[in-house]
């Protein structure tokens, strides 16, 4: 594939679909974005935010019991398009289309599925997300927050999206479902609502808490936009933005979401240019530090600097306590990716080992391949059988 083409691709989606081919439409309908609205949220430290605004996505149809519903977090990049199309002439599919629609594995002749995008989601420029963060405007100065933004976890993200679930007459969730820190909000639903929450899918995830090395790898991501001089502690809107830095801290985030057996099998030891050995210049470079170098330039139009050092935060932030977890009632399936270098499998395999030992319904489910932690992104159709027996469960 050339490179050039490459780098169109994994401009053209969420930074999770890195080289991933266009699935056939799992969801036909078309996919209205909504916005829903709380006058104010008290978020877990103790902060009032005011007019807090996410985007959500429904797919399928509420019953009339409603207790058939679904809810999908998404991950860390990502945002609440997870399956069809706003338009047929959209380039992009919902990143989880290949398990969302008609006759899948999370099947919306069954089931009405619910997505929202989370607080302080990357994506503040993409014109289809909606979200509350340090992007928006501070009512109380008619400025953007910037780094004046309370401080969010996960959590914040869920109770809000669970006064949207109840805002839809949702009376029990059949499972929440997520990918990476989608899997994270997964849990802490579980976690919050022991009664409310049927089952809890969680893939590529972490298990009950973030991994200390993860905490220091999330503080990496974001390394390059602090150093970048146009970020200014934050306060650069209006201004020239830090698009160099969010461009290299966006490629560091691909790079480790992905494994050596891709990088290999994608570019090998290609050059970025067939005339220019990058052993004859400093400007000389291997094909794969090109693609995610485009890559993340593409991507950094529609990522706000500051939301992305608040989703790090937000991330290194996850722990349940014991008492939490004793106190869960769902079912959990663990889809664990088997070359993820973030979430490795044994990760999964020792909170589904913790979760029966309490007397927990725990299932372990490991994706094959070698696209690393994307592959719960890109590849989660190989697991598609057994999410599908699980809800059946």
């Amino acid at each position: 594939m050339p490179i050039q083409r490459l780098a169109r691709r994994l401009a053209g989606a969420a930074l999770a679909a890195l080289v991933a081919s266009a699935p056939a439409y799992g969801y036909d309908d078309p996919v209205e974005k909504r916005t829903f609205t709380l006058p104010s949220y008290t978020t877990v430290g103790g902060r009032t935010i005011a007019n807090v605004r996410v985007g959500y996505e429904t797919y399928g149809k509420l019953n009339a019991a409603g207790d058939n519903a679904i809810f999908v977090a998404h991950f860390y990049s990502g945002n609440s398009h997870a399956a069809g199309k706003y338009k047929p002439s959209d380039a992009a599919f919902g990143y989880w289309d290949p398990i969302i629609g008609s006759g899948r594995p999370i099947d919306t002749d069954r089931y009405f599925v619910i997505s929202a995008d989370t607080l302080a989601n990357l994506n503040t420029k993409d014109p289809n997300v909606v979200t509350t963060g340090p992007a928006s405007i501070d009512p109380s100065t008619g400025r953007p927050y910037g780094m004046r933004f309370p401080v969010v976890s996960m959590r914040d993200s869920v109770r809000v999206h669970k006064a949207l679930v109840d805002s839809l007459g949702v009376k029990r969730l059949a499972a929440v479902a997520g990918a990476s820190g989608g899997s994270v909000q997964a849990m802490e639903w579980g976690a919050l609502y022991p009664g409310f929450v049927d089952r809890v899918i969680h893939v590529i995830g972490p298990g009950f808490d973030i991994h200390p090395f993860v905490i220091g790898l999330l503080d990496a991501w974001v390394a390059a936009i602090k150093v970048d001089p146009k970020w200014n502690g934050g306060d650069y809107y209006g201004k020239d933005e830090p698009l160099d830095g969010i461009a290299k801290s966006l490629a560091l985030v691909t790079i480790t979401a992905r494994a050596h057996g891709w990088a290999e099998r994608t570019f090998g030891y290609k050059w970025a240019d067939p005339a220019k050995n990058p052993g004859d210049a400093m400007d000389n470079a291997f094909a794969v530090q090109d693609a995610l170098d485009k890559a993340g330039v593409a991507r950094a139009k529609t990522t706000d600097a500051n939301s992305m050092i608040y989703m790090s935060k937000a991330n290194q932030l996850y722990r349940l306590t014991d008492d939490e977890i004793r106190g869960m009632k769902a079912k959990i399936l663990f889809v664990p990716g088997k070359t993820d270098m973030i979430f490795p499998p044994e990760l999964s395999e020792r909170a589904a080992a913790r979760y029966r030992a309490q007397g927990g319904v725990a299932e372990v489910a490991v994706i094959d391949g070698d696209g690393g932690h994307l592959d719960g992104v890109l590849a989660v159709a190989k697991q598609g059988e057994a999410i599908r027996a699980f809800l059946e469960r």
